[in-house]
């Protein structure tokens, strides 16, 4: 029972760390490892982050018509999903969208835009509601703006936001499966940039979109390495219309399984749990701090519908954990 052995390692030395050969044992291995598994996962996230938990929320300021043929999203031009078009909204109602999610006690709010990126007048207009959530709110404001340049992130530093938030998707060898409008090096060139200017940065992926055990550890590695100290795991929730409509969910303990090996391999990171987590996990998501998240998105999501704020209020307070930034 190599795996059990590991295990064992893990749960006794809570600074060990696992190669990519020892992820992927930890990976495939059997049920009987699933406890052992969560129980390491637990030692390093409170060992790391203690048992605070930070909520963050996020608002869908711009939607569809994305140029971007990503196979899961429902916003793709190349998708015909019945999803809601329009343009980047107005600055009063993303203002109030951001002081409802912090009056509901959401620490983190993330402006998420469709699009490679926004144009000059757009970024604009998102400094101007940046400013003011800032001055009238203790959110911490993060963008999901797409690709960025230079002067583009400093002018939204400058504003007070303080992250940046920019997925992978998937592991490097997957990802011609999923887009082919851009490339991998351009998502990572975009979060070594937000990075290296000063922002915190979000880089995570989806999983659940047809790629192995192999790439899921890939993908766990990739983002140990990128300087972004926050690694939101989404679980793909099919889309009708788009590529992946008759995908699978991933099964709740293998998600458990999955959130695990993230904490795991990467231990100094922050893991948050955002979309799918309703669908994918049911009545398992409560399990998903013994797995070793430290962090939930909350509210709606950016095409499909969240639980309620209440409900996940009290699975943090019966979990024993508090709300904050550590």
């Amino acid at each position: 029972m190599e795996s059990m052995s590991l295990l064992r390692a893990l749960i006794h030395d809570p600074l060990k760390e696992i190669d990519e050969k020892e992820a992927l044992l930890l990976a495939q291995s059997g049920p009987e490892s699933l406890l052992p598994l969560l129980e390491a996962a637990q030692i390093r996230r409170r060992q790391r982050q203690g048992d605070t938990v930070f909520l963050c929320s996020i608002v869908n300021a711009k939607s569809g018509k994305c140029s971007q043929d990503c196979a899961f999203c429902a916003q793709s031009a190349s998708h015909e999903t019945g999803v809601k078009i329009y343009p980047l909204l107005d600055e009063e109602t993303l203002f109030q969208k951001g002081r409802a999610m912090a009056e509901a006690g959401a620490t983190r709010f993330g402006i998420v835009t469709s699009g490679h990126s926004l144009n000059d007048s757009e970024i604009d207009r998102v400094c101007r509601v940046v400013e003011r959530l800032r001055r009238e709110t203790n959110l911490t404001i993060c963008g999901s703006l797409g690709m960025l340049t230079e002067s583009r992130a400093k002018r939204l530093l400058a504003s007070g936001m303080g992250r940046y938030h920019h997925n992978l998707e998937t592991a490097r060898s997957h990802f011609d499966a999923i887009c082919t409008t851009h490339t991998y090096d351009e998502d990572i060139e975009t979060v070594e940039l937000a990075a290296e200017l000063g922002f915190g940065v979000c880089s995570g992926g989806i999983l659940g979109m047809g790629e192995s055990w192999e790439q899921r550890v890939e993908l766990a590695t990739t983002l140990k390495r990128l300087r972004a100290d926050t690694i939101p795991v989404n679980f793909l929730t099919p889309v009708a219309g788009t590529r992946m409509a008759k995908r699978p969910l991933v099964p709740a303990l293998e998600a458990l399984r999955c959130v695990a090996l993230f904490r795991i391999i990467a231990p100094e990171k922050r893991i948050t749990v955002c979309g799918g987590r309703e669908v994918t996990l049911g009545d398992y998501q409560s399990w998903l701090f013994p797995a070793g998240a430290d962090g939930l998105m909350v509210g709606n999501y950016l095409t499909t519908a969240g639980r309620s704020m209440e409900d996940d209020l009290k699975m943090v307070a019966d979990a024993g954990l508090a709300i904050g930034e550590v």
